[in-house]
């Protein structure tokens, strides 16, 4: 019988946890080459978890060492599809059964409130590799429509070894959107987990490896962006890159790819998500209640989180006071507590990066409508209230740039084309939301939005089926559904003289 999450004592599991930073490559565990490690501190309360490797240019060649071998004896990429599924399936099988530990994992490594990284991280991590294993040996190659005299056949070809670069966030959910079409079509992969959040990608290569992966195809290095994210994106030997992080470090990811191999690289990046809310929308409980369950999940620590909440002037002062009333239910606590649904920020610099962000927004003349201020500065932690600054214009600093916390800009609009205008003057283009009654309203201004998602009356509904990703500086990769198949496969051409008798 499967245990509650709050039946169990997390802060006892926590205190008897153990953590292994080494690195993970070609199927084993390694300390870095040079034996530098970093000191990783929960973001809970400042405890200190244990080093990490550090890994440098060196463990980034053994890594992509071993993926190449991998790859070119075809221990994986020349398994028939439905081995490969078969072998996936186990992968997802045994992150499922260590669901629980994994969690731990995630909570203690990035301040998530625990119920969500049991109930949402780690069963989302499983369920897309599970998606990807059932999907491989299914996907047909195809034949041209040439002439009699000629066979062309296309057909997709796993590339190599791919270089993955996951952020914080999210770790396993990011990291298996990346693992999941990319084992599957075939390729070996080198994963660089973010220096804040290195423990659960670590732990899923060795669940990889139980499964039945064979060694060197699936390989982790921890280690700074500055030094192991740059040797991946740097090596020549990579044949693509998939990273999901700030639109200023993918700037320098399609700089690397200049400077090597001009490896593909795919970069889904960040937001500005703009939800717009028209006044002939009937239920406005519902849609405050939704922009703030989005706003605040994860501690606004999300790239596709509303933060530009557009709203028209005839509802705006009602709708505002509903949203700051749902604010002040997402209370910061200890995220180890079952119970809790707001947790910490990753770590100190973050939280410095939010209260800047606030306090731009007083010093531009905005009104904090709720939150505003640290929480909890006697446990160790990093905690912020959920923040509604209202009389928000859209060329403030907290309307332009990407906070990555909770907090929500109030914009008033007076009309469609203008609520239109607003939403697209963002370099970002991610993520928006349309509520209206009107379903013509709501397909035209849906279609008028630059963004790779628009949701219509909801908000963050989603399904493995559909592709993830945005316009503009938001990124070009998309990830999730086929299409991620595109970024980690080649399309050969065999073309086929047929003589006529």
């Amino acid at each position: 019988m499967a245990t509650s999450s709050t039946s169990i004592d997390w802060r006892a599991r926590a205190a008897s946890a153990r953590f292994d930073g080494r690195a993970f490559i070609g199927g084993e565990r390694r300390a870095a080459r040079d034996g530098q490690t970093f000191d990783k501190r929960s973001p809970i309360d400042g405890r200190a978890l244990g080093p990490v490797a550090r890994g440098q240019a060196a463990d980034i060649d053994a890594a992509v060492a071993a993926a190449r071998a991998a790859f070119d004896d075809g221990r994986w990429a020349k398994r028939a599809p439905a081995q490969r599924k078969r072998t996936l399936l186990a992968f997802a099988d045994r992150i499922l059964a260590a669901k629980d530990e994994l969690a731990l994992l995630e909570t203690l490594d990035m301040g998530k409130p625990i119920q969500h990284a049991l109930a949402v991280d780690g069963p989302s991590a499983a369920r897309c590799i599970a998606w990807y294993a059932e999907a491989v040996d299914k996907i047909y190659d195809e034949i041209a429509p040439t002439a009699p005299s000629a066979l062309a056949l296309i057909q997709r070809e796993p590339m190599g070894v791919i270089g993955a670069i996951v952020p914080w966030n999210y770790p396993m959910i990011m990291a298996a959107w990346k693992l999941g079409p990319a084992l599957a079509a075939g390729n070996s992969v080198v994963l660089k987990p973010s220096e804040k959040s290195p423990y659960t990608a670590l732990r899923l290569a060795e669940l990889a490896l139980e499964a039945g992966l064979p060694p060197g195809v699936f390989n982790v290095v921890p280690g700074y962006g500055h030094e192991a994210g740059e040797a991946l994106a740097l090596h020549s030997d990579v044949d693509a890159i998939g990273f999901t992080g700030s639109t200023r470090v993918g700037r320098k990811m399609l700089e690397y790819a200049s400077r090597s191999n001009l490896k593909r690289v795919y970069n889904e990046l960040g937001g500005k998500s703009a939800f717009v809310v028209f006044p002939d929308f009937k239920d406005l409980e519902r849609c405050a209640k939704t922009l703030a369950g989005s706003m605040f999940f994860n501690q606004g620590e999300s790239c596709n989180a509303p933060s530009r909440l557009l709203v028209h002037a005839s509802i705006a002062d009602d709708f505002a006071r509903r949203v700051a009333a749902e604010a002040s239910k997402y209370r910061p606590a200890d995220p180890l507590d079952a119970k809790t649904t707001m947790g910490a920020l990753v770590d100190e610099g973050q939280l410095g990066t939010v209260l800047g962000y606030i306090d731009a927004g007083r010093e531009e003349g905005a009104t904090v409508l709720a939150g505003g201020t640290q929480a909890r500065a006697d446990s160790g932690g990093y905690y912020v209230e959920p923040t509604v600054f209202d009389g928000v214009r859209n060329d403030m600093k907290i309307a332009r740039e990407e906070i990555f916390g909770p907090v929500v800009s109030v914009i008033r609009f007076d009309n469609e084309a203008e609520a239109i205008r607003l939403a697209n003057d963002s370099t970002y283009g991610l993520q928006a939301s349309v509520w209206s009654s009107q379903i013509d309203r709501a397909h035209r201004v849906a279609r008028a939005l630059r963004a790779g998602t628009v949701h219509v009356n909801q908000y963050d509904e989603d399904d493995l089926t559909v592709p993830f990703g945005g316009y503009k500086q938001s990124g070009n990769g998309r990830d999730k559904s086929l299409h991620a198949f595109d970024k980690y496969t080649e399309l050969k051409t065999t073309w086929l003289r047929v003589d006529a008798q």
